[in-house]
């Protein structure tokens, strides 16, 4: 049976979502750069969903979406000051920042000492993070496809492997956040995105090291 699609702005959305989540189910939604697709973080079958739904490699890890900085604290063992920073100059945003975690976060969700995190930049999706507590997330689509940026292209490509699509419209963005490793001194960039190494040396006041 093919997910169930939901305007965002519908009054019974969200609360449609929260069930679902609550309940172990995967919900798919727009952010600031792609469509996604998540469950609850700390709910090792729910994660395990994702992995199963879209073809995952399972040693994969999966980032963890917060609703805001304060979100940190639940996931990561340790906050380095350069990823405090980071978190300061550009969340709600498209960076991710990989922090070491901590053991409440399941092995399902990342099995190695790292987990990446991220504040989305989109008012759907903040509105969902506020009410559920961190999601563990990745984009709507089956793994090695191309991004969806749509509910349509989430219902052709996961259709029938998800629970909820919220449809807020194409997602603004286009390419996945940027993903830089705070683990290490200085940090390293882990993938490409909106976000440029270089900017993100010069927030941290070591551009040309």
């Amino acid at each position: 049976m093919s997910a169930r699609v939901l305007q965002a702005n519908d009054p019974e959305a969200l609360r449609t979502a929260l069930d679902i989540l609550r309940q172990g189910g995967l919900v798919a939604f727009p952010t600031d750069t792609v469509y996604g697709v998540g469950a609850m973080a700390f709910d090792t079958a729910a994660v395990e969903r994702i992995y199963a739904a879209k073809g995952r490699d399972a040693t994969k890890a999966l980032p963890i979406l917060l609703a805001d900085q304060d979100g940190l604290s639940e996931v990561a063992d340790e906050i380095t000051p350069d990823a405090r920073r980071l978190a300061e100059t550009f969340w709600p945003g498209p960076l991710t920042i990989v922090v070491r975690k901590r053991d409440v976060v399941p092995e399902a969700v990342s099995w190695g000492a790292t987990i990446g995190v991220r504040v989305p930049a989109h008012p759907v999706t903040l509105e969902l993070l506020n009410a559920s507590g961190p999601l563990a997330a990745t984009s709507a689509n089956l793994s090695g496809a191309p991004d969806s940026m749509s509910a349509d292209e989430v219902v052709a490509a996961l259709g029938d492997r998800i629970d909820l699509i919220l449809d807020g419209g194409r997602a603004p963005g286009g390419r996945p956040s940027t993903v830089v490793d705070c683990t290490v001194s200085p940090p390293s960039l882990a993938r490409e995105g909106p976000v440029s190494m270089d900017l993100i040396l010069a927030v941290l006041g070591r551009a040309g090291r």
